[in-house]
């Protein structure tokens, strides 16, 4: 029966995944605006240069103006590339549109590993307009990826009403409670994982963006979905990324996780193959998606809504709504449904769930496939948030156990708390110290808190040997 459902699953995987393929394939995945680009078709700003089937690796950028609502373009602005040496080895000028777009010499496999310095030139800014930060003219960027670099160069001053601590400090506020729900989600889908099986997974990253993944190569199929007037694709992408990824979990526990743990594989093997099987799907995801930042093709750029002086756009708060009603749906299920009662039953004793007749190999699949179809659903809600690439849920998957292990290991309400603690943190955090250095911040309070209490903020204190 086993082998049986493992083809089905197998089958089911290799349709969805080969719909990602063919997809990604296309022409319409070269329709990606670069990251941090405005890309506002009717104001002709950042419009991304037509996609090219050569192999060379070029510097992109998007120029434009903050200080005029939406921002304007900037054209006529000079870049220019050195090597690591200080030779010059390309130039540019941003176009209509605000882009420019650099090639570098060679292949691409040529230049990884190198870095260059990308310098704007301050004097063919137009009249009035200013870097925000004046000595900020050159950015150092190595080539770690065979895929096209893009870098900004912020231009103008924020207005006033938007540079105040308390009004910054709010607006972050809100960005880290949308974070920290979407968080929530892939914490609670390892947490449910870790508590039934003890696997501490490092695959549990790719979940996330194996869930993004799906998203995009359905909402890149040929057509849209339409019911009543409305455009429903991407509600059907996030439900086939639900889906997809629930049947990713179900297959990876049919066919790895479960035969290890009956041929008695001990913990720190089974950590051992995740973080193998971390950099494979990976390395595979980086194939078929390519090393590009993606976006979905509906809710790219809506309009904010103005709640005193923060802003608030409706796709935030309608993936802020809908991931708080699936937490709460899913702790509900645990604390109150039979299959519930029994994976809290399994977490607490395998042995003593197993002899009072419940179906531990069931209820460990039930929750591979809710684990994962979590961990699903905040991929494609974080793609739609800040967009995705390949690598999405390895960025995050530190912050991932950073919650689950402040929360309390094996506790749902433990992971969200301590997902919101996380989430909320470092998104406040960057009001003092730089964006790059965020995730420390969070790991600082980790420690902190682990030095205080060892089992986390909702776990419960046992005792060891």
């Amino acid at each position: 029966m086993d082998a049986r459902h493992n083809r089905i699953a197998a089958l089911l995987f290799a349709g969805v995944f080969a719909a990602l393929v063919l997809a990604g394939a296309g022409p319409a995945a070269a329709a990606t605006p670069p990251q941090g680009a405005t890309s506002q078709a009717a104001a002709k700003t950042c419009v991304k240069p037509p996609p090219r089937n050569d192999d060379s690796i070029h510097v992109i950028g998007c120029l434009t103006d903050v200080r005029e609502s939406p921002p304007a373009p900037v054209p006529g602005v000079k870049i220019t590339v050195e090597d690591d040496a200080g030779k010059v080895v390309g130039n540019g000028t941003s176009n209509q549109t605000g882009i420019f777009d650099i090639p570098l010499p060679g292949s691409s496999i040529d230049i990884l590993g190198k870095t260059f310095v990308i310098k704007i030139d301050k004097g063919s800014l137009p009249k009035g307009a200013a870097l925000r930060d004046p000595k900020k003219v050159e950015l150092k960027q190595q080539i770690s990826l065979d895929s096209d670099v893009y870098i900004a160069f912020p231009i103008g001053k924020l207005r006033d009403s938007q540079t105040g601590k308390l009004t910054q400090g709010l607006q972050l506020l809100v960005g880290g409670i949308v974070f920290s729900l979407l968080l929530a989600m892939a914490a609670l889908g390892l947490s449910m994982i870790f508590g039934t099986t003890g696997l501490t997974n490092f695959a549990h990253g790719e979940l996330v963006t194996f869930g993004a993944l799906i998203a995009y190569g359905f909402d890149l199929l040929p057509g849209t979905v339409h019911l009543g007037g409305a455009n429903l694709t991407i509600f059907v992408a996030i439900f086939a990324a639900a889906v997809g990824g629930g049947i990713f979990g179900w297959l990876q526990d049919s066919a790895l996780w479960r035969p290890l743990r009956h041929r008695g594989t001990g913990l720190i093997a089974m950590m051992v193959v995740s973080i193998g099987l971390s950099i494979f799907l990976r390395s595979l995801f980086q194939y078929v998606a390519g090393g590009d930042t993606h976006q979905y093709s509906q809710f790219s750029t809506p309009s904010p809504w103005h709640i005193g002086p923060i802003l608030v756009t409706p796709k935030d708060v309608g993936v802020a709504v809908f991931s708080a009603v699936v937490l709460v749906l899913v702790v509900v299920a645990l604390q109150r449904t039979r299959m519930g009662k029994a994976t809290r039953a399994v977490a607490d004793n395998p042995a003593l769930a197993a002899s009072s007749g419940i179906n531990v190999d069931r209820v460990i699949s039930v929750v591979w496939i809710g684990g994962s179809a979590l961990a699903g659903l905040s991929g494609v809600l974080l793609g739609m948030t800040q967009g995705f690439d390949f690598q999405i849920g390895f960025k995050i998957l530190l912050l991932v156990f950073a919650a689950v292990t402040l929360g309390g290991l094996g506790t749902a309400w433990g992971a969200i708390v301590g997902a919101f603690i996380i989430g909320t943190f470092i998104e406040v955090s960057t009001l003092f110290v730089p964006p790059e250095l965020k995730f420390v911040g969070a790991l600082v309070v980790l420690i902190l808190v682990l030095l205080v209490r060892p089992q986390g903020l909702l776990g419960k204190a046992q005792r060891v040997g």
